[in-house]
């Protein structure tokens, strides 16, 4: 058979290539998605293993027992963890293209991201003005960087969160934006599922112990 034969007949070409030729779009990025979200959990695993290491070195200043407020603690994992149910209820809006219902629980998952934003830093500046920063003890610097760490990235998903609502409002739902929204929502659960686990690992166990 010619040359000619052979790149025209798409069933020999994809021999070389796969039976069903190149993966599409949705599959490549969902794909890269997820080795994310794996290289980030291996990031957090390193912070978790960095303060379970350093927990009891105090160098003889409080610890979490004298340090932490599980009220406000608990307040903040109230509105993370219902941040996630409006994320989700955005996911059903923008399943069904019904636009204003996807402002608004994106709107409410904002807010409440922020209001976890907002009581987190006012923490962070309540154990710095009582002069246990992160330079206090080895313990403290482990807190900081592990709590700190998981801050940054609510800012970062509050930022894409912006970014996605103004693209819903100005564009209107294509493949691309219900992929790029897909993201978002496994990026956002992702960050409670970490935030359980700070809770459980670095206050409730802290204050415990």
């Amino acid at each position: 058979m010619s040359v000619a034969a052979t790149v025209h007949d798409p069933h020999r070409l994809g021999a070389h290539h796969g039976a069903d030729g190149p993966a599409s779009r949705r599959i490549v990025v969902g794909y890269g998605f997820w080795v994310f979200l794996l290289s980030d959990f291996i990031l957090f695993a390193g912070f978790f293993a960095a303060y379970a290491v350093l927990r009891d070195a105090t160098a003889g200043g409080p610890g979490g027992r004298e340090l932490f407020d599980i009220g406000n603690v608990a307040v903040e994992t109230a509105c993370l963890l219902l941040s996630s149910f409006t994320c989700g209820m955005a996911a059903l809006a923008v399943s069904v293209r019904n636009r204003i219902w996807t402002q608004l629980w994106l709107l409410a998952t904002g807010l409440l991201g922020l209001a976890f934003f907002v009581l987190e830093m006012r923490e962070f500046h309540e154990l710095i003005e009582a002069g246990n920063g992160p330079q206090r003890s080895a313990f403290l610097s482990a807190f900081f960087a592990l709590v700190g760490c998981h801050g940054a990235h609510i800012v970062v998903g509050g930022l894409w969160l912006g970014t996605m609502m103004a693209q819903f409002w100005f564009k209107g739902f294509n493949q691309t934006l219900t992929r790029r929204f897909l993201c978002f929502s496994l990026f956002w659960h992702a960050l409670d599922i970490v935030w359980v686990a700070i809770f459980t690992i670095v206050y409730l166990m802290g204050v415990a112990a």
